[in-house]
C-alpha cells in the first residue's frame, strides 16, 4: 500500500487515478494520500457538471466545472480605505 502510493505520487502528472479494494474505508484512506485531481474508488464515476475537474502537478490547465472552475476565471481584490 505504501509502495503503491509512493509510485503514484512519484509521477510528474496527477490528472486522475483509481483505487480498488474490498475494504471501502481502506480505499478512501489510500485515495486521500494520492496526489491526483480526481480519483475513482472501486470504479466510481466522478464526472458531474457541479464537480470540479482538473489535475495536480503538470496535468491539465487548471480546474474546470463547478465552483472551483468558475474561480479559475476570477481575480480577487482586497480594498482598504479610510472612511470619514
Amino acid at each position: 500500500e505504501d509502495d503503491a502510493v509512493r509510485i503514484a505520487n512519484n509521477s510528474i502528472y496527477g490528472l486522475s487515478g483509481a483505487v480498488y479494494s474490498a475494504d471501502e474505508d481502506r480505499a478512501v484512506a489510500v485515495a486521500r494520500r494520492i496526489r491526483t485531481g480526481t480519483l475513482s474508488i472501486n470504479g466510481g464515476n466522478f464526472f458531474a457538471p457541479d464537480a470540479p475537474f482538473g489535475g495536480y502537478k503538470q496535468s491539465g490547465i487548471g480546474r474546470e466545472m463547478g465552483a472551483a472552475g468558475l474561480e479559475e476565471f476570477q481575480e480577487r481584490k482586497t480594498f482598504a480605505a479610510v472612511v470619514a
